[in-house]
């Protein structure tokens, strides 16, 4: 994840302004005040509270990455994040007080910092943020999936996984951009959430977790369109791009830790693993889904590295 200080007690006005900007363009149904959450931890979804819970916890999530990390505003971790905030970023330690260090440090380097963030969906108690983060004006930046739990209307733990944005990429679609219709950033009705996770799950394990080409037949769209950037668009470019990685790869393993979807964005976070003994990678796929099928795939990866500031693992 990623200092103006707000007056107390609440966020402050320009990034509640933005935070309300940004959830009009997912198209949240509400943006709720910042203050305490609509419903406690302990209501089931589906409950009558549910979306405004679900908004919340979107609305917050945004707030806090931009705030914190466009601002180096501490404040904020303060009123939103618990202080036994449970932290798998490998750069970053356990705790409130380490995030709050963590934010203020990276503001200090890179005071012109800025959190795009394209897309959020939310299921239960986790929220995934789909975000361009810019350090240094005018660079391309990296593409981040940061994941958020939950609990009792504050932040409890966080994954992140970064990629650097590439100069281009072979199918010509940009790691962020919405290519399939309706061309928005929004995560479409969430009467359609179960089902579309349930699609993406076996999709996913058939296809990656078991190597299994011929998924392709039966859960993507002919039209299918591709952002990570070395596969060509299609669903030949993902026949062509993902035999050639599981030809070259023969003992690859894909452990799928987490699934969450809203409406038709389904985000799947695992650990690969080339070859064993190896470290592997965290990577974020988010898939679209349509009509039954997929219709297209951003993700985010990043290499698990040798040591890290907490015991948690990225995953």
């Amino acid at each position: 994840m990623t200092s103006h200080m707000p007056s107390r007690g609440m966020i402050s006005r320009r990034v509640l302004v933005a935070t309300v900007a940004t959830s009009a363009l997912l198209g949240a149904a509400s943006v709720p005040a910042f203050a305490s959450p609509p419903v406690s931890a302990g209501h089931a979804v589906g409950h009558v509270d549910c979306g405004a819970r679900l908004d919340y916890q979107k609305t917050v999530a945004v707030g806090v990455l931009k705030e914190a990390f466009e601002r180096g505003d501490t404040e904020v971790v303060d009123r939103f994040v618990r202080a036994d905030y449970i932290q798998h970023n490998p750069l970053a330690s356990d705790g409130a007080e380490a995030l709050k260090n963590f934010a203020a440090g990276l503001h200090q380097q890179f005071p012109d910092t800025k959190y795009d963030v394209k897309r959020v969906i939310s299921e239960n108690d986790l929220v995934v943020v789909h975000s361009n983060l810019v350090l240094t004006p005018g660079s391309r930046g990296s593409a981040v999936m940061d994941i958020f739990r939950f609990q009792d209307g504050k932040i409890a733990e966080h994954w992140d996984t970064l990629q650097d944005v590439p100069d281009g990429s072979v199918n010509g679609n940009d790691m962020f951009s919405t290519v399939s219709r309706p061309q928005t950033g929004q995560p479409g009705p969430r009467s359609l959430t179960a089902a579309n996770k349930a699609l993406v799950t076996k999709a996913f394990d058939r296809l990656i977790v078991d190597k299994d080409l011929s998924a392709l037949d039966l859960y993507w769209s002919a039209g299918y369109h591709q952002h990570n950037p070395g596969i060509a668009d299609g669903v030949a470019g993902a026949r062509d791009g993902l035999g050639a990685y599981f030809r070259a790869f023969p003992e690859l393993t894909v452990s799928r830790k987490r699934v969450f979807a809203e409406g038709d964005l389904v985000a799947v976070h695992s650990h690969y693993v080339n070859a064993p003994g190896e470290r592997g990678q965290s990577v974020v796929d988010l898939f679209r889904v349509q009509g039954g099928k997929i219709v297209e795939h951003w993700d985010v990866l990043q290499d698990v590295p040798a040591t890290s500031a907490n015991d948690n693992t990225m995953f």
